[in-house]
């Protein structure tokens, strides 16, 4: 192979590919597929909990789905656009997306719901890695970051807005119509991906190893769904084979990826410092943000009984702190490194997560809910442009579909694993304080109607709709159960935040360590393609 096609350009140098703006503008318009889909449900998991009747459970699911269809499927989709045609991926993707959207919108139960996301992630999958490998493949030096910095930045604000769309047509319409919102600008990010974005630009000529690929599928698959069974009484058996099988999947890639001949997901990249501490660390910035939206919308509509348009709204603070700090996050970067910039996000999503904890009570006034997503956004608008642009950094430009499918990663993994994790110790949290509440009440309860107070605030909404004379007592009941529950969640969150940090702090490099590192990175990888 030509080793002038797929070195990786010197850190002094800078360009961009013909057209910038527009291969840019295709490419944020596909990535804004993925990312508004990702987002819209969540503000509409109330109506559905009623309209299904469902557990808090079968709206975890939900939430999570479309994440854990796209942590499942990227690195292997990253590869076979690397090996195919990125651009035959990035349209593929974005075509389905359009009958997984239509599917979600007229799905008759929670568990079509679910699937139907599922293959929304899938389509994600597909479409959403390749549009950092091609960032990566077609602009280099500063103007990479800067590209970088805008797909990062849009990307989170986009998902910040979904919530607000969707609050705005929940006003109106009923729950399906959030699973539409996306149908016309899939139909225009297909066009302009087609018109704009360079087809075989520094593509791989390896072959693409699909038994690793099946591998991470499984791995990730299994991994995501024992977390939401773990809590789920009765399951534990199901959560408990589901933890073996991602475990035996795991030990099972990593074997293959040893000793395949083209590995799907190379060790010896990822080994290097720049590359797992930037991975790790952007899977739980991303999977905060993520967790915070998950539980903030039902909070604020269980809770503080916002309308639907009312908490779309409250998000918006985390949507404008990501874009206005990410021009600020490119020049950290430049100027003082990949860690500080990592260190002063981790410090806001710290912040933005303390005052959810403390200040997010059923007395809750608006400047606290605006001032935690604030933060929180401001803290992901700092630290998403260093978690990809130090993954991408560190590998060489044939591998760039497994760097962008790691950065994608970061955000799905993250966001799957965190709202699992969060969801899991919500459900937890609002079933052990519900239980405790029927225990102590005045009146005995049936069975039947104290397994629907436990199991989640829309079911416990609905036996207050069925019993007046007890219904303020129930919803407070239940108002305070989720409370419980969202603390434990927020505690969770906290302390993985500061783990996070911690290993920033004590295992990246600083901004000289870490240009030696990317030198001595690029010399190796040029010498390994011209050997």
């Amino acid at each position: 192979m030509d080793s002038t096609v797929n070195a990786p350009a010197p850190a002094s140098s800078s360009s961009a590919p013909p057209r910038a703006k527009l291969v840019l503008a295709a490419l944020i318009s596909v990535a804004a597929v993925a990312n508004l889909n990702l987002a819209v449900a969540n503000v509409a998991l109330p109506d559905i909990g009623k309209a299904f009747d469902a557990g808090q459970t079968g709206l975890d699911l939900v939430a999570v789905g479309y994440s854990l269809g796209l942590a499942a499927s990227v690195l292997y989709l990253g590869a076979l656009g690397d090996a195919h045609g990125r651009k035959q991926m990035l349209l593929a993707g974005t075509a389905l997306a359009i009958p997984a959207s239509l599917a979600a919108g007229f799905a008759p139960s929670i568990e079509v719901l679910f699937f139907a996301r599922l293959v929304g992630g899938l389509a994600a999958g597909m479409a959403f890695p390749t549009t950092l490998a091609l960032i990566t493949a077609l602009w280099s030096g500063p103007e990479r970051t800067k590209s970088i910095a805008l797909w990062s930045a849009l990307g989170g604000g986009i998902s910040a807005l979904g919530p607000l769309v969707s609050g705005a047509l929940l006003t109106q319409f009923d729950w399906d119509s959030v699973f539409f919102v996306t149908l016309p600008l899939a139909v225009v990010a297909l066009y302009l991906a087609w018109r704009f974005v360079p087809a075989h630009v520094n593509e791989t000529s390896e072959r693409v190893d699909n038994l690793g690929g099946i591998l991470s599928v499984l791995m990730v698959a299994a991994l995501v769904l024992a977390i939401n069974f773990a809590p789920v009484p009765g399951a534990g058996a199901a959560a408990a084979g589901l933890g073996v099988v991602a475990l035996a999947a795991i030990v099972a890639f990593v074997l293959r990826q040893r000793r395949v001949a083209s590995p799907l997901f190379d060790l010896e990249v990822a080994g290097r410092r720049v590359f797992w501490v930037a991975a790790c660390a952007g899977i739980i910035v991303f999977g905060s943000l993520m967790a915070a939206m998950f539980i903030g919308q039902q909070y604020l509509q269980n809770v503080l009984e916002y309308s639907t348009l009312d908490s779309g709204l409250a998000i918006l603070p985390g949507a404008v702190g990501m874009v206005l700090v990410a021009p600020r996050s490119a020049h950290l970067v430049e100027t003082r490194g990949a860690r500080f910039t990592l260190l002063v996000g981790y410090a806001f999503c710290l912040a933005g997560f303390l005052i959810m904890l403390l200040l997010w009570d059923e007395n809750a006034q608006y400047w606290h809910v605006g001032l935690g997503y604030l933060l929180v956004g401001i803290g992901v608008g700092f630290a998403g442009t260093p978690a990809s642009h130090s993954l991408t950094a560190s590998v060489p430009v044939r591998r760039a579909g497994m760097a962008s499918a790691t950065a994608d990663l970061q955000r799905d993994l993250g966001g799957a694993i965190m709202q699992s994790i969060l969801g899991a110790l919500l459900t937890a949290g609002y079933a052990a304080a519900a239980a405790t509440a029927v225990a102590t009440a005045p009146h005995s309860v049936s069975t039947s109607v104290e397994n629907e107070l436990t199991k989640s605030f829309s079911s416990a909404a609905a036996v207050a709709e069925q019993h007046p004379r007890y219904a303020e007592s129930i919803i407070e009941g239940a108002r305070g159960a989720f409370l419980q529950g969202d603390a434990w969640a927020y505690v969770a969150g906290i302390v993985a935040i500061c783990l996070g940090a911690l290993l920033v702090a004590t295992r990246f490099p600083d901004r000289e360590g870490e240009e030696e590192l990317l030198a001595a990175y690029a010399a190796e990888d040029g010498t390994a393609q011209s050997g």
